[in-house]
């Protein structure tokens, strides 16, 4: 039986909570990140440093910073360990003892692992003394992260280092689901109110008295604002149990006659509660008073919560905040503060333009997107981190059960929000039923049927007398006109693969009132399908008719695939030549059903001139998409045209899924491993193995982005891109659960048997 691989370890050099400080709560969001997008294959581990008695449990190793010894002494703790395969340290000059920090010298001398760093500071004009310590500091690593391409610059201009030794990436931010602020206020009952909000550890280099001196110019024309502070002071902020800077904001507020305006949240919040609170924020207020404070998290908070932002100008500020985003103002400028905080109070329509402009550059840094480029340079610096292996996100139909109503899926989405007035079609409920069926074929799950009746309501709403469908329905369930004017071949035949796809289920609970529903309209629809031409449409009813006959098989269903895969067939001897064996002069979407069908008609006629048509076609289509190793979608934008080089961005969910699910039944059918090693690199895709290496699904909702841009994610989650990727992850799981359905029979006492249940 295959062994369980060990897991490669990552040792992390930080403070970490219940410590509670900003690069604490970086390093347990970068580690529960690794964890989720990697966690088959990597083990994260803590190497806590402190001054004082550590009580944190999850710490596999403790380093006391003010002891010198120490360093050397865990340092050859962690060279014992042969599953370590890198250490990387967030550093802050104040985190280790000695000038400069330079006790961890030690430790970089006795350790035998890779090391990387993140400078969580970088000092511009450094003097020799620091400018040479940080240049000794670099030296033991062949890659150090920074947050900003302002820290980059000081590294490269400041302290000569060399720019193939940095990497920027910005300071992760927490994946939200979008909602409106009127919305996010009924969880905290602030309906009445106008939010401004901070948050974070209190301390003087925050600068909250700036906000607070701003406030009664603004209260003046909105009275009912209300500001709220959040966060607990600096543990290193108390002295003697007197917390002198909130004493001081507090009488601050009396003073300015603020109490019905102010409200201080003297807590460390959960993430949730925090995120929460951001979503139900007007403006947020970013006062620091550091010119030279390279990153803040709480500024990317509030930015990923779609906060419109009134912001300091500090470097990590000044490169991420632009006028769609937010207003930048003067460093203590409390009349700046008040007369930006108006400006946006004032305008709704800009508040929100900002809110969905913010919400949308930061997803490209959300903690998982985070990890992968972590990952990517992890694996530069050792090739002991080569056979990491994404993990697949738990299987979510929350977005796909959302975007349906009583009638059936609605279209489209703002972000992922479903927009109602975008109405129904054919496509994407046929879509919907597929998913639905296999999630109900995969978990059985009772809720599942609901659905399932819905999407086959609609399909049977949409059915013509003739036996073919319309595709357009508004918001109101009235026929839209543009079904006149528009090639609705493909839509229809989508129909015939979900009716196909629901009786596939007729053995199960699934009530025979669907199946029997499904059955009358295939029935209805047959004399339409033998005169379809159009290529994919062929492709998709001799799939869903497949799968009808795989329950009572019919002579003439079998003969109208044959039919069909006939005219497929004289598509493809008409186009084939040497180096281009496929059925038309281009590839455009949703290629593989093309020799999908072509095999579904070799099982259902056994003729074998459909395999080997099915054989050529797809090998050919293979070279054209997995190049490298690596997956690459057919474009959308021009498409791939014989003798033509091929466009390379434009990339939609809808031809990974197909992919995926054409590997998964070629797999099935010639039992070649290969096929099932394809399926997961374009899996992979929805996951961040794609060039913009940022994944494709919202792993808050359980939908997925639009599109794969040139530099940028579709963030809307539409019906089609959602659908497409749950079918391809539930293809997945269906996968796994075959591998680990694996019984070891014990046949002699040295010989073991293994066979598939």
């Amino acid at each position: 039986m295959k062994t369980k691989e060990p897991k490669s370890k990552i040792i992390f050099l930080s403070t970490f909570p219940p410590t509670q400080c900003g690069i604490a709560t970086y390093t347990e969001d970068s580690i529960n990140a690794i964890n989720k997008v990697y966690g088959k294959s990597i083990e994260c581990e803590i190497c806590e440093l402190t001054d004082k008695v550590a009580n944190n449990q999850k710490s596999a190793y403790i380093l006391d910073t003010k002891n010198r010894d120490e360093y050397k002494k865990v340092a050859f703790q962690i060279n014992k360990d042969n599953a370590v395969k890198l250490i990387h340290i967030q550093h802050e000059f104040g985190l280790f003892g000695g000038e400069y920090g330079n006790y961890l010298i030690d430790f970089l001398n006795a350790s035998n692992k890779p090391i990387t760093f993140t400078f969580h500071s970088v000092i511009p004009r450094p003097n020799e003394k620091l400018k040479n310590f940080v240049k000794l500091l670099i030296s033991y690593s062949s890659s150090t992260f920074v947050m900003t391409n302002q820290s980059k610059k000081i590294l490269i201009e400041d302290y000569g280092i060399n720019h193939e030794n940095i990497v920027c990436i910005h300071h992760g931010t927490h994946i939200v689901e979008y909602e409106n602020t009127s919305k996010a206020k009924q969880k905290f009952n602030l309906e009445d109110r106008i939010v401004l909000s901070t948050f974070g550890l209190l301390g003087e280099g925050k600068n909250i008295e700036t906000g607070l001196k701003a406030l009664p110019k603004i209260v003046e024309q909105f009275p009912n604002v209300l500001y709220l502070i959040i966060g607990k002071t600096h543990p290193n902020n108390i002295i003697d149990n007197i917390d002198e800077y909130r004493n001081h904001l507090e009488s601050l507020v009396n003073d300015l006659n603020l109490k019905k305006n102010v409200l201080f949240i003297n807590q460390y919040l959960e993430v949730n509660e925090l995120l929460n609170y951001l979503k139900a924020t007007d403006v947020y207020l970013f006062t620091s008073k550091d010119p030279n404070q390279a990153v803040s998290g709480t500024f990317s908070y509030a930015m990923s919560c779609s906060c419109p932002i009134v912001a300091t100008k500090i470097p990590h500020t000044l490169e991420v905040l632009s006028p769609d985003t937010g207003v930048l103002v003067d460093i203590k400028n409390a009349d700046q503060f008040a007369n930006a905080t108006i400006k946006l109070l004032s305008d709704p329509i800009l508040r929100e333009s900002m809110a969905l402009n913010a919400f949308e550059k930061t997803r490209k840094t959300s903690w998982e997107n985070v990890a992968i480029k972590h990952m990517i340079t992890y694996q530069k610096i050792t090739d002991e981190l080569t056979a990491v292996k994404f993990m697949y996100p738990p299987i979510k139909m929350d977005h796909q059960k959302n975007m349906t109503t009583p009638l059936g899926m609605i279209q489209f989405s703002k972000i992922s929000e479903p927009d109602i007035t975008s109405g129904y079609t054919l496509d994407d409920n046929a879509r919907a039923l597929i998913s639905m069926c296999l999630h109900y074929q995969l978990k059985e799950d009772i809720n599942d049927i609901y659905y399932i009746n819905t999407y086959i309501n609609f399909i049977e709403r949409c059915q013509q007398p003739g036996g073919n469908f319309i595709n357009y329905v508004d918001e109101f369930n009235t026929i839209d006109p543009k079904n006149d004017t528009v090639n609705l071949e493909d839509s229809n035949a989508r129909a015939i693969w979900a009716l196909g796809m629901l009786v596939s289920l007729k053995s199960t609970l699934i009530p025979p009132s669907a199946i029997n529903k499904a059955t009358a309209c295939i029935i209805k629809a047959l004399n339409w399908t033998e005169t379809v031409t159009s290529p994919r449409s062929i492709g998709f009813i001799i799939k869903g008719l497949f799968l009808f006959n795989s329950v009572d098989p019919s002579p003439r269903i079998n003969e109208i695939i044959d039919k069909l895969a006939t005219r497929l067939s004289k598509n493809y001897n008409d186009h084939a030549i040497k180096n281009w064996n496929w059925f038309e002069n281009y590839l455009t979407y949703a290629n593989s059903i093309l020799s999908e069908s072509m095999l579904y008609a070799y099982l259902a006629t056994d003729k074998l001139i459909y395999k080997n048509i099915t054989l050529q076609s797809f090998d050919f289509l293979l070279s054209k998409m997995f190049i490298n190793g690596e997956f690459k979608v057919i474009s959308n934008n021009g498409w791939h045209h014989k003798g033509a080089i091929p466009y390379k961005y434009g990339e939609q969910p809808i031809d990974v899924s197909y992919t995926i699910q054409t590997l998964d039944l070629f797999y099935k059918t010639f039992n070649d491993p290969l096929y099932k090693k394809l399926m997961k690199v374009a899996f992979n895709w929805f996951l961040g193995q794609n060039h913009l290496n940022q994944i494709m699904y919202d792993p808050i909702t359980g939908g997925c982005y639009d599109g794969l841009e040139k530099e940028n994610v579709n963030l809307n989650q539409g019906a089609e891109s959602t659908i497409c990727y749950l079918t391809a992850r539930l293809l997945m799981e269906k996968n796994i659960i075959s591998e680990s359905n694996v019984i070891k029979l014990q046949s002699s006492k040295d010989h073991l048997v293994y066979k598939l249940i």
